[in-house]
């Protein structure tokens, strides 16, 4: 059942950036269903229900699109029984540094979410129960990624969760394709000075556990050639793992 109703939920979830332009229709439809992130952060019940989230660096708002989507099919009575219950967020608020993804963002879902444009480092996180960062952190300096992570950890609730998608730098072949792909994607945005910060999954691990995280990695790869891990970092208030995640 799982395949059929991934597909589904993918058409769902893009459906709505028809109102944003083919351009926008395609990259959803595209990233959606290829990239394993966004079954994984289901699957495995990583986002709470009832929760303030933050996506920063949310491109043109596909995780938010892809929650919302979640949860109409749960109500649908269409729900894998197998998986948690589908997130419920009282708010999505969506950061990104392009300015035309944050246009796109908002053609797309109107007022089911908000979205700012704006560079992390410099922006106001806010207070927020679930923080997402997916792929995003590399592309400023190691002192620029404490930072930025600092200021989520200031902005989490209590019991909040911060999500990050790293790429492993001792993940050999794997990580050195993820960076010439990520060079390559920057490139044909138009980004022509790309300087990449990565660091080894014992690194992230360490800069987490230092600000007060307990931290949990799941691989994030399947059916891609890259080197990606997503790292689940609670506040030590919330030690408890969700089922299916290994401690580092």
């Amino acid at each position: 059942m799982t395949a059929p109703f991934v597909k589904k939920l993918v058409d769902r979830a893009a459906a709505r950036y028809r109102a944003a332009g083919r351009f926008a229709w395609h990259f959803a439809r595209g990233k959606l269903g290829g990239d394993p992130v966004f079954a994984g952060l289901l699957m495995h019940g990583l986002i709470p229900g009832n929760s303030r989230i933050l996506d920063i660096g949310c491109g043109q708002g596909l995780l938010a699109s892809w929650l919302l989507a979640a949860k109409a099919m749960q109500d649908d009575g269409l729900w894998p029984a197998h998986w948690p219950l589908a997130p419920n967020p009282l708010s999505i608020h969506g950061v990104e540094i392009m300015a035309c993804d944050v246009g796109r963002a908002q053609q797309a879902l109107g007022h089911a979410a908000t979205f700012t444009a704006g560079d992390m480092s410099r922006i106001d996180f806010g207070t927020a129960d679930v923080i997402v960062m997916l792929d995003v952190l590399h592309y400023v300096s190691m002192a620029a990624q404490n930072e930025v992570l600092q200021k989520a950890r200031n902005a989490l609730s209590p019991e909040g969760t911060l999500i990050l998608r790293i790429g492993d730098a001792s993940g050999g072949l794997r990580f050195k394709f993820s960076v010439w792909t990520d060079y390559a994607a920057s490139f044909v945005r138009g980004h022509r000075n790309v300087h990449l910060h990565c660091r080894s999954l014992p690194d992230w691990h360490t800069a987490l556990t230092d600000l007060g995280f307990i931290v949990s990695a799941l691989p994030m790869s399947k059916g891609t050639p890259f080197a990606n891990v997503l790292l689940v970092a609670k506040l030590v208030q919330n030690t408890q793992l969700q089922p299916g995640v290994s401690k580092i």
